[in-house]
């Protein structure tokens, strides 16, 4: 696993004279929680030679120059909450039996292995243009800090992410992680206006803008949205922000597959405007203490008269079918919320699998009904979701999967023991873009040093 201090220690000396002696950290002088954080990223046997913690834009980008140089790998980081996500990092010759990596090409390198290069130190409030609704931050500020700014001004960004305590903004928009907002705000690169990152030649280059109708240039934004740093790495961002609603309420149904279909449906095809519309599996309703039937999660934000009336609304829909109604409000609608969030994000024990999962929104009941052992949550308008299990196998993930497809849909490994992801094609890609994505990754990558083998390239 380790790289000795010897074999790196010129490599150290020229990142030492880029962001400073205290910033370069062999690996064998890294703290344990950070080094357990970064071996449940990468693949066993893969060498880590140091962490770099750049304290400026202009000094990534000089690292990242240094690192592709000496021909190292980039493992790229935030606060690492979703480090462990996606494939194993690797930098040996692709394994052929894994049809998902086959041809990716090997990393060109020297004698050394990967450089971990945290931008938790990259973090700075750039702009805040309070009155065109838009904000500018360093990808290293955390999500909870952001929104604490923001709520000065009562403003917020509509994301939903996981950890958000400790989730960077780098991070969120590198794995797409928008969360349950997305139902009333889209996904995170429809929030994105603009965009800097650091290539993989150490280059600084940017995209779009600070205002909201801003077409110049290629949009980068949504390329580099969802890609794991492995065309880039994340710097810097423009984003567009929303007025804080003045009141909130949640209205849980529960009760049998077929009911809460209809409900959805009418729910989904009427003139109310909810936040968040979230089915939840049966494992997930009975944990929260709601019985066990599937659940319904419909979340209205806007003026009093207006969620009253919306909530009002959607409880007749849901009785008139033979639902069970629930209404959560100020702190019984936090603790929800974050009791939701707490159980699916959970890492323990040390078998959990999460998985990410899309279908049909329309099919969305039926098949979350489908899956009996998971903690599962489906954003309905989109039919994208999150499985949660705890001592499933590879066999049963497979299985899952192949329901999913059966709906057009996919299932993709976010977390799992380093084991099942060496068994298992972690994205299970089956569409026909694989040849385009992996020209696109050799037009930013071509040494593949950015963390090689984490996403779905070929």
């Amino acid at each position: 696993m380790k790289s000795t201090l010897t074999d790196n220690w010129a490599l150290a000396q020229e990142l030492e004279s880029i962001v400073g002696t205290d910033a370069v950290c062999p690996w064998q002088d890294t703290d344990t929680f950070w080094q357990k954080r970064i071996e449940s990223a990468i693949a066993p046997g893969t060498e880590i030679d140091c962490t770099v913690y750049p304290n400026t834009q202009e000094e990534l980008a000089g690292a990242i120059a240094c690192i592709s140089r000496n021909r190292r790998g980039v493992l790229p980081v935030g606060s690492g909450s979703k480090l462990d996500w996606g494939g194993l990092v690797r930098i040996e010759p692709p394994n052929p039996r894994d049809r998902s990596q086959v041809s990716e090409p090997p990393l060109k390198r020297g004698t050394g292995g990967l450089v971990v290069v945290s931008c938790d130190r990259i973090n700075r409030l750039i702009d805040r243009a309070v009155g065109d609704l838009t904000v500018t931050v360093e990808a290293g500020m955390k999500f909870a800090e952001l929104q604490r700014i923001l709520a000065t001004s009562g403003q917020f960004l509509p994301l939903d992410p996981a950890y958000p305590e400790q989730a960077t903004i780098g991070g969120i928009i590198a794995t797409a992680d928008a969360g349950s907002l997305r139902q009333r705000y889209r996904g995170v690169r429809d929030l994105l206006l603009g965009i800097t990152f650091v290539r993989s030649d150490g280059k600084i280059a940017k995209a779009g803008g600070r205002v909201v109708k801003n077409v110049a240039g290629y949009d980068l934004m949504k390329l580099l949205t969802g890609s794991y740093g492995t065309l880039g790495i994340i710097s810097q961002v423009t984003m567009r922000v929303y007025p804080l609603p003045n009141a909130s309420v949640t209205v849980i149904l529960t009760g049998e597959v077929e009911a809460l279909a209809n409900t959805t449906q009418t729910l989904l095809s009427s003139a109310l405007t909810p936040t968040a519309v979230d089915l939840l599996s049966r494992q997930l309703v009975e944990k929260l203490g709601l019985g066990k039937n599937l659940g319904l999660a419909v979340r209205f934000q806007s003026i009093p008269e207006s969620i009253e009336q919306q909530s009002s609304r959607l409880l007749e829909v849901g009785y008139k079918l033979g639902l069970k109604g629930t209404i959560c409000t100020e702190n019984d609608e936090t603790n929800f919320w974050q009791r939701l969030q707490s159980i699916i994000w959970s890492t323990a024990p040390d078998s959990t699998i999460i998985c990410k999962i899309g279908i049909i929104a329309s099919e969305s009941t039926k098949t979350l009904a489908q899956f009996n052992l998971a903690d599962g949550l489906i954003h309905s308008g989109s039919g994208l979701g999150i499985l949660r299990f705890e001592n499933a196998t590879g066999e049963t993930i497979l299985q899952l999967r192949q329901q999913c497809e059966s709906h057009s849909g996919f299932l993709s490994i976010l977390k799992a023991p380093a084991e099942l992801k060496q068994q298992l094609d972690v994205w299970g890609y089956n569409g026909n873009a694989l040849s385009l994505m992996q020209k696109i990754k050799q037009q930013f990558d071509p040494e593949n040093i950015l963390s090689p083998h984490r996403f779905l390239f070929p």
